[in-house]
């Protein structure tokens, strides 16, 4: 692994403010999740936790519809910050409430929404500015650094608001994580790039052609572009997988071994160490014009190793989930570089809702398929079935991307114009067909 390309990249003023604001971000995430789950179970239960996950989760879909347009609209740089301070504001509200004793359980409801709401816009946000903030060729480490984020705060952040939960109390847990949002939006202002609302890029006879607003031209361009189509559609299907085993793990835990949260904790923490792994060393690989072909192999390889997960031993349970995790987040960073390289700067904040909608949106299916054949005991039939959803499209990527290079800088427009032969460099500039 080449630490070397992480320092480089860290070196980037610029990129050092906003990496650092995620990584804030993501850890006062898991902190919040923590102290709203503690203070909900406290007031209404187990029925009370669950209506906070849907609260969390299923706006997201909603948030995505309308936060996309707005990215490609308006300034990213007062997007990042109104919401940072708008939620940091609704955060605060919570200890506060507390305080003078008239906090009710629909409080942290609605709290909960506003976070599903709004929590794209750093999701999406990032990837749509980081193509401004770094070179190309460091695109990959960039999008390395932003998974082992991700992957750490998943795993550091609901820990760090436990702890803190025991020192302070639920409620201050949350004003501290107000502070963050505030901090969040103080990084983001302190970066000297414009991260201003994206400007048409000039066309192959250099003018520049407004593209047209809402859904549409983002929809066209990733059923146009086969990159980007078998991408979204693949990892959807790979997140189906995932989404299941977020079920079967602790289905697993309780039924076949008969333990408690250590051993769950266990497989959640190996299958989160593997993809720490896999995206700290996939984010220090120089990318390569086989990147496609090496997300369908990677893809391939991380849906055969689930088989591992069918004797239901837990070393071999291990072993597949941390494989797994190996395995499957390099597609995460490498399809990253893909995505921010084919969508043209004025589309890239409504394309990158999108897809990311979609690849979160299939989790919740891949859970209620898990749930549905377990309920039945059907446990290595939906072994079987999370094995073929991840490996399937794995193989289609390979097989259709075994001799189509992929190009750093060419976007799927570059491609279309080079194909009906408007673009003066198509010579020089060849087609990935």
């Amino acid at each position: 692994m080449n630490v070397k390309a992480y320092l480089n990249l860290l070196r980037i003023g610029d990129y050092r403010l906003l990496w650092s604001a995620l990584v804030l971000n993501l850890l006062g995430d898991g902190a919040t999740y923590a102290a709203l789950a503690w203070i909900t179970l406290d007031k209404a239960g187990a029925a009370g936790l669950g209506v906070l996950g849907v609260c969390l989760t299923l706006p997201v879909i909603l948030g995505g519809a309308v936060v996309g347009p707005l990215l490609d609209r308006f300034s990213r740089r007062k997007l990042f910050i109104y919401d940072s301070v708008f939620r940091g504001v609704v955060v605060a509200l919570i200890p506060l409430l507390a305080v003078t004793g008239a906090l009710a359980v629909w409080h942290l409801y609605v709290v909960a929404l506003v976070y599903g709401l709004l929590k794209i816009i750093p999701l999406a946000g990032t990837p749509a500015v980081l193509p401004e903030l770094v070179p190309a060729e460091k695109l990959q480490a960039a999008s390395g650094l932003e998974a082992t984020a991700m992957g750490a705060a998943n795993v550091l952040g609901p820990a760090i608001g436990a702890g803190l939960i025991t020192a302070f109390g639920a409620p201050n847990v949350l004003l501290l994580d107000a502070a963050t949002y505030l901090l969040f939006a103080f990084l983001i202002h302190r970066i000297k790039a414009p991260l201003a609302r994206p400007e048409p890029e000039p066309s192959g006879d250099g003018d520049a052609k407004a593209v047209k607003p809402g859904w549409a031209p983002v929809f066209l361009l990733i059923v146009r572009d086969r990159f980007l189509l078998v991408l979204t559609l693949s990892f959807g299907a790979f997140n189906v997988s995932a989404g299941a085993l977020v079920v079967a793990i602790p289905w697993l835990t309780k039924y076949e071994f008969h333990s408690g949260p250590g051993v769950l904790g266990l497989m959640l923490a190996v299958m989160a160490a593997g993809e720490l792994i896999g995206s700290l060393v996939s984010g220090a690989v120089e990318t390569s014009e086989k990147q496609m072909l090496r997300i369908g192999v990677l893809q391939l390889l991380s849906g055969a190793v689930l088989f591992f997960l069918i004797p239901t031993a837990l070393p071999w349970i291990l072993l597949g989930l941390a494989l797994n995790g190996i395995l499957s987040a390099p597609m995460t960073v490498l399809g990253g570089v893909v995505r921010m390289t084919r969508v043209p700067n004025e589309m890239r904040g409504r394309a990158m809702t999108l897809m990311r909608t979609v690849m979160a949106g299939a989790l919740p299916a891949g859970s209620a398929l898990g749930g549905m054949l377990l309920s039945g005991g059907n446990y290595n039939a939906l072994i079987f079935s999370v094995a073929a959803l991840a490996t399937a499209p794995g193989l289609l990527t390979v097989v259709l991307f075994r001799r189509t290079p992929f190009r750093l800088g060419v976007t799927a427009a570059d491609d279309q114009r080079t194909e009906r032969g408007t673009d003066p460099d198509a010579e020089t500039v060849p087609a990935a067909s």
